[in-house]
């Protein structure tokens, strides 16, 4: 599955510009190598710091976006290209975050453009149905095994609200149940206690204890409305459901009457069907979101007929579902070009075993260095863990200081790679060998030399 290699921008190149801190040995404590890293990354990032700084004048943080901050202060991105990205202080970085699985087609991919391009020239805000979306949903509805009918939004989050709204609405209940630690948007967040989650009567169990979860499913019987999961974890560590937990709430939900839904915002992407259709499990709603907009904002529900025709608004009591821009001709053009053209259902299969190869030979070398760490993950997405055994349930690492989390991604920055702070790394299209080579010989290394640190942190 390889993509084109290379520097792709001029002027880019100033890697070797960068302090070269990240060659240090771990002799100093955690919290002053920490703070090391952060002198250092300040004083190599002047350009992204003086935006930082400016954009507090407007934005509470700098920031209008949380999952996006992090500490001392974020570089601001210039432009990307494929899998390489560049930022205002001009150094370029393998770009091994992919937009949180939003960036599955890498930037600027010559499809996408072009769809963009020519959805330009027939104009923006139509003020009725496009010539695209009933092809994306028709697509969608082929691809996806179980989805009857679909409807379109802007955002995973909103996908995931009003699929939890029409359990509701359908069931004529009221209660959800959520596993402990998830992530289904910025009003659904249940890793901690959030104070703008949404009202629902909420009810939380643990992440594939099969178990406790039919025990709670059974005892709010005709409370509950419905039960929202992914089949693998995003957010909180790149976790996959063992299937026989799927398969139990699946079993539980159908004998008490609550709908079952999986959240595949991120997981659509590992397979032609979706990681549902993967694992042949199939839920009553299925919600959306990320690449399938091929970059651009997108969100989508769907699943059994009888639910989604609820919305069919040729019926006197038809549920309503309003969204200026749900039908906008951007996303629904990149989108279907991305989902046609490029990310067929060939290719899906063939990107899954590339991620999965990498994934096992990434693991591997991080065994030899044995190393309180692990590597979880499926397909094109991963993450590692600072902890003793491999993690079956958020959040393992919470007990891990943050220092060595911002040590280690610091590091990997000073080294040309870029992933998310917590540990998360995705895979793009446009990725290739050489490139996942560098990314794994830089991380071998940064950990090689964080070791002290991280058998200490762990121990501790």
């Amino acid at each position: 599955m390889p993509g084109t290699d290379g520097v792709l921008f001029s002027g880019m190149n100033a890697q070797t510009n960068r302090t070269a801190w990240h060659r240090l040995g771990a002799t100093e404590p955690l919290a002053s190598a920490a703070a090391l890293a952060r002198e250092r990354y300040r004083k190599d990032n002047p350009r992204s710091l003086k935006i930082f700084n400016d954009a507090l004048q407007a934005l509470p943080g700098a920031n209008t976006r949380t999952v996006l901050h992090y500490s001392p202060f974020p570089v601001a991105i210039a432009r990307a290209q494929g899998a390489q990205i560049e930022d205002a202080d001009g150094h370029d970085y393998q770009d091994f975050l992919g937009e949180y699985t939003a960036g599955l087609y890498g930037h600027r991919h010559p499809v996408i453009i072009n769809a963009i391009s020519q959805a330009l020239e027939r104009g923006l805000t139509l003020g009725g149905p496009g010539l695209k979306e009933s092809r994306l949903a028709r697509l969608m509805c082929d691809r996806f095994k179980a989805l009857e009918r679909l409807r379109f939004c802007n955002s995973g989050t909103e996908a995931n609200v009003l699929a939890l709204s029409s359990a509701r609405a359908f069931s004529g209940r009221s209660d959800i149940l959520v596993v402990d630690g998830s992530y289904h948007g910025g009003v659904l967040s249940y890793a901690g206690q959030s104070p703008l989650n949404l009202p629902f009567p909420t009810h939380r169990i643990r992440f594939n204890d099969a178990d406790t979860a039919v025990q709670k499913i059974t005892e709010l019987d005709v409370q509950l409305a419905a039960i929202i999961v992914e089949p693998m974890i995003g957010a909180g560590g790149c976790i996959p459901a063992q299937p026989e937990f799927l398969q139990a709430l699946r079993t539980a939900s159908e004998k008490t009457g609550a709908l079952l839904i999986f959240d595949e915002v991120m997981t659509s992407r590992l397979g032609a069907s979706g990681l549902h259709g993967r694992l042949d499990i199939c839920p009553d709603l299925v919600t959306f979101g990320k690449y399938l907009g091929g970059g651009l904002s997108f969100g989508a529900f769907g699943g059994r007929a009888d639910i989604l025709d609820r919305f069919d608004p040729r019926l006197p009591d038809a549920w309503p579902h309003a969204g200026t821009f749900n039908n906008n001709t951007l996303s629904m053009s990149a989108g279907f070009a991305g989902l046609n053209d490029v990310f067929t259902a060939e290719v899906s299969e063939a990107f899954f075993e590339y991620g999965e190869n990498f994934r096992k030979r990434l693991s591997a070398s991080l065994r030899a260095l044995q190393l309180p760490l692990h590597l979880t993950g499926m397909g094109s997405m991963m993450a590692i863990h600072f902890c003793d055994q491999s993690p079956t349930a958020p959040y393992p690492g919470n007990s891990v200081p943050p220092d060595l989390y911002e040590l280690v991604h610091l590091k990997m920055m000073a080294a040309g790679q870029f992933y998310a702070r917590r540990g998360m790394i995705n895979l793009s299209l446009p990725m290739t060998e050489p490139m996942l080579g560098r990314f794994e010989e830089a991380l071998i290394a940064t950990l090689g030399e964080c070791a002290d640190h991280i058998e200490q942190s762990v121990t501790d």
